[in-house]
């Protein structure tokens, strides 16, 4: 069981994170609302300040779900 005070701190960081990004979480929450099958690409990129931007991407395999599923376990 969290400590309540490390889950109050925890929840004040994510309020502060949608706060600060709610368009990011918007998207989230569309694209997990559905659920992620295998076979979908999940391709990211990080554009630093000055630099020009990076992007790889991954092909979601069943053995990625599997791993999800066994973290989610071991989070309740």
């Amino acid at each position: 069981m969290m400590n309540p005070a490390a889950f109050m701190k925890l929840m004040s960081a994510k309020n502060k994170f949608t706060e600060n990004h709610p368009k990011f979480v918007a998207f989230l929450s569309t694209v997990f609302s559905r659920g992620i099958e295998a076979g979908t690409i999940i391709e990211i990129t990080v554009k630093r300040p000055n630099e020009e931007a990076i992007t790889s991407n991954i092909r979601v395999q069943q053995s990625d779900l599997d791993l999800m599923e066994e973290l989610k376990g071991l989070a309740k």
